[in-house]
């Protein structure tokens, strides 16, 4: 079963590049190409919802199951310059990698924005990425509203609680979708502070300013901040060799350099929970200039995928240095205030 929530228009031979009104797909053949749009059937939100419960739920439980090996549900959001079918290219290539057979990390269900799919629709997409954003507030809002009920439930009988942990994966511009809709979403569910709606969120090559989490511990009306507090860790995959978040830098913050080239900026303050990872060294050295940006997903890039599975699954920052999947980077201790989530 693979999993699609969409605000792309509905044309006669397929998903186009406009925006359109939020509309959810299930794909129920397992030999069919992702990119295959006959494949995909429209369901209800409701039915969609109904569907990933019945999946999640036969999961291990999580009181029986190390936490490192308890399923998850992933979002993914792909950037720009994608058009539907590079859209579920993306999502096949996470799938085979970090979702497959008796090794996978869970479900990856796909978030679809309107993406023009062209390199001349770059500012358009910057447009269509804020309205893609209350969409996938909607999303998470319902996604909050589910697990809040599930707590609750849990609290008064453990063996009720949720059997999935909850994900996202980000890239490029998607991470500016991420930060409007967390935003959004941190903002109506009232700035809440013990309760973090994903486990962990992977903001690979993010098309953001590298001060977004400039707000640090401090509770304000900052960039990252509902990407932050929603969270119980954010790591942030950049390497310097990336060209198309060179010529980005400046069209949404006047000559600010952009998180998935430069890291975090080392100058302003940063929540605990949340840190970077230099994958120069990491990603294939014969691959540069703007091939570089979407190289973290290439099927050889063995190290980042593991890198990728192991912070999904929880992994401490200390382990990871220590184990060398990161490069080089000073651990931290996690956040103990916030509890990890868990979806059903």
């Amino acid at each position: 079963m693979r999993w699609l929530i969409t605000n792309r228009n509905i044309t006669d031979s397929g998903f186009g590049t406009d925006f359109a009104d939020m509309t959810f797909w299930l794909q129920e053949q397992p030999t069919a190409n992702t990119w295959d749009w006959s494949a995909w059937k429209k369901v209800t939100m409701d039915a969609f919802k109904a569907a990933l419960v019945a999946v999640a739920d036969q999961f291990p439980p999580p009181l029986a199951t190390s936490p490192d090996q308890q399923k998850q549900v992933a979002i993914l959001v792909h950037g720009y310059n994608n058009a539907w079918d590079a859209a579920m290219r993306l999502h096949d290539k996470v799938e085979r990698n970090l979702f497959p057979g008796p090794s996978s990390l869970g479900v990856v269900v796909s978030f679809d924005w309107a993406s023009k799919g062209s390199l001349l629709g770059y500012l358009p997409d910057r447009s269509e990425a804020r309205q893609s954003a209350e969409d996938l507030s909607e999303v998470l809002s319902e996604l909050y509203d589910w697990l809040s009920v599930k707590q609750a439930q849990a609290a008064k009988n453990p063996q009720d609680a949720c059997k999935a942990k909850t994900s996202l994966i980000a890239h490029s511009m998607g991470n500016y979708v991420l930060e409007c809709a967390m935003n959004y979403t941190w903002t109506q569910k009232n700035r809440p502070l013990l309760v973090s709606l994903l486990q962990e969120v992977l903001m690979v090559a993010a098309d953001v300013d590298n001060d977004i989490f400039h707000s640090g511990e401090t509770v304000e009306h900052g960039d990252g901040e509902g990407i932050a507090n929603l969270s119980y860790r954010v790591t942030a995959l950049y390497t310097g060799r990336d060209a198309v978040l060179g010529s980005s830098a400046g069209l949404k913050h006047f000559g600010k350099r952009r998180l998935g080239r430069s890291g975090l900026d080392k100058t302003c303050p940063v929540p605990d929970n949340v840190w970077d990872v230099d994958c120069s060294s990491l990603l294939d050295p014969n691959v540069n200039g703007i091939a570089i940006h979407g190289e973290y997903f290439a099927d050889g890039e063995a190290k980042v995928y593991s890198l990728m599975r192991s912070i999904l699954q929880g992994v401490d920052r200390s382990v990871l240095i220590s184990e060398g999947l990161v490069p080089s980077a000073s651990p931290r201790q996690q956040t103990v205030n916030l509890i990890p989530p868990v979806a059903s």
